[in-house]
């Protein structure tokens, strides 16, 4: 090979690379956040989920990729173990369409293929229709990397030391050896087995060399989900230790049917002289009996995966750590099915936030109300930890916002930074609650027993307002805008009465000026609790 040669061979597996990138982002872009509920409800049994994988993967022609997605929706949440399983064996099987699609020479009309998907990217406005153009154009760049290849590699053919290399991969160990680590180096057995099949297409190798690496592509392919895995929780990790044993259990299964039995010549006899096709068959073959025969015995890997990783028990919660956001890199952002798993991580983090505040508030009326002060160190470590998330939760949504996605799912995310922003001006104002009864309790300021009593009713229509938005967000986020609005208007009428009352008191000498002042502020901080209250159901509202 000379230069020319090395160079069109990186160029082609660069565009077959970005090829498959195109088709994940307009799937992520084109589902988004409905990824989530596609996977409930056809991952209910193992047969649907086994089919979810194979149409995903057969469209974005990555089962990596598909993978990977998987391990993000175990770690947060939106996937149990058990339908991780079905879905990890239906995308080896989905995997199997690049193949043959190579197979049947579609890198002929590759170029069509593209031009028509970049026509539909470019003059139609139609959002949806725009990220199908995306899906089909990542076909067309696909194959044609493909064809670059594998001219590339025509001029290996005449080449002794290659040739003599070649001759190696007759050995199982070898071949499975080399499959693996080729494939774990560019992380996508898709390409792997397009470059074994250019390298069949320009006769430099036939199947009983092409098997046994064919083999080891799959084992291979695990690493992507492997490196995905690091720093998520524990059931995440077991995903791809499932992956792993899915294909290790495949790949010692055919390597003792190809050494026992005359599998190879069985499979050059379906279709004589196009080693090509014989390698997409074998691929296609090694995946669908694997899953065949895994397929009862699903539940079982699973309770195996268990058992090699034992644990689980979710971290304790620590001072200052994100529990539910994982972070972001610059490949993950364009990992299918990140949108689904980013929303439900900052809905469980903000649901967490929610309660620290939550409980501030909650604890700063009770430290008016009994005039002590005993729970102040908790008080100030929640704040802490408030505006930590405050800040942290933020710069996750300044990451996800500038990812390809929905219309839809962009105003939702909106509008998570909106309520969070919300959420720490309450914690603010428990804050300062909080601070009055240090005052109270040092005996500074002296508040009437009637003021007392206030307070207490200003804390139960505080804890019946974001009860409501707690406990009904998920429900009907309209019918919560409608009963927080009704509760502002009657923080905002309590408060006009309850600072009218304080007046007669300080007239009727009950009262002192500085305790009007503290009763005064808390119940501006009252009212300004409701108005942030109403912003946040608001903002649930149009989610």
């Amino acid at each position: 090979m000379g230069t020319s040669d090395v160079l069109m061979l990186l160029g082609g597996l660069a565009l077959f690379l970005y090829g498959m990138q195109m088709m994940s982002s307009g799937l992520e872009a084109a589902a988004g956040n409905r990824m989530k509920t596609i996977l409930e409800k056809l991952t209910s049994n193992r047969v649907k989920g086994v089919l979810v994988g194979a149409g995903i993967t057969a469209v974005i022609q990555s089962s990596s990729a598909t993978t990977v997605m998987v391990v993000g929706f175990v770690s947060a949440g939106l996937m149990t173990l058990n339908q991780a399983v079905w879905v990890i064996m239906g995308a080896n099987i989905g995997t199997t369409i690049t193949g043959q699609l190579i197979a049947l020479d579609v890198s002929a009309i590759a170029p069509l293929i593209t031009f028509f998907g970049v026509v539909m990217m470019v003059f139609l406005k139609n959002e949806k229709a725009q990220h199908l153009g995306n899906i089909i154009a990542g076909l067309g760049v696909l194959f044609i990397g493909m064809n670059m290849m594998s001219t590339a590699m025509e001029p290996l053919q005449d080449s002794t030391v290659f040739t003599s290399l070649i001759t190696k991969f007759d050995n199982p160990l070898v071949g499975i050896l080399a499959g693996a680590v080729f494939t774990a180096l560019i992380q996508s057995s898709s390409a792997s087995v397009g470059i074994l099949q250019a390298l069949a297409a320009s006769g430099v190798l036939g199947l009983p060399q092409a098997v046994y690496v064919l083999f080891g592509q799959n084992i291979g392919t695990c690493i992507t989900a492997v490196l995905a895995s690091i720093g998520t929780k524990v059931n995440a990790k077991r995903s791809t230790i499932i992956h792993l044993m899915f294909n290790i259990i495949g790949t010692f299964l055919f390597t003792c049917i190809c050494m026992a039995t005359p599998f190879v010549l069985w499979m050059e006899g379906l279709t004589p002289g196009n080693t090509v096709a014989q390698i997409a068959n074998v691929h296609t073959v090694f995946n669908i009996v694997t899953t065949l025969l895994l397929l009862p015995f699903g539940n079982l890997m699973a309770k195996a995966a268990t058992k090699i990783l034992p644990g689980g028990e979710e971290e304790a919660e620590e001072a200052h750590k994100l529990i539910y956001l994982e972070p972001i890199d610059g490949r993950k952002t364009r990992q299918v099915g990140q949108i689904s798993v980013s929303i439900k991580q900052l809905d469980n983090e903000i649901a967490r936030m929610f309660d620290l505040v939550w409980q501030n508030v909650k604890d700063g009326f009770d430290a008016v109300i009994t005039r002590k002060c005993s729970k102040m160190e908790h008080i100030v470590a929640r704040e802490e930890y408030i505006d930590y998330l405050n800040a942290e939760i933020s710069k996750y949504i300044a990451k996800v916002v500038v990812m390809e996605m929905s219309e839809s799912d962009s105003e939702r995310i909106s509008s998570y930074y909106k309520i969070v922003g919300n959420l720490e001006r309450i914690g603010d104002h428990a804050m300062n609650i909080a601070e009055y009864a240090y005052a109270i309790e040092k005996g500074e300021v002296l508040l009437s027993d009637h003021a007392i009593e206030e307070t207490g009713e200003m804390k139960t229509l505080t804890d019946f307002t974001l009860t409501c938005i707690k406990c009904g967000h998920e429900k009907d986020g309209k019918e919560v805008l409608k009963q927080t609005a009704q509760n502002e208007q009657k923080i905002d009428d309590m408060s006009e009465t309850m600072r009218n009352n304080q007046i007669k008191r300080m007239k009727e000498g009950r009262c002192s000026a500085e305790a009007g002042i503290l009763f005064s502020e808390m119940v501006t901080d009252f009212e300004r609790i409701g108005d942030h209250a109403l912003n946040i159901a608001e903002q649930y509202g149009e989610i």
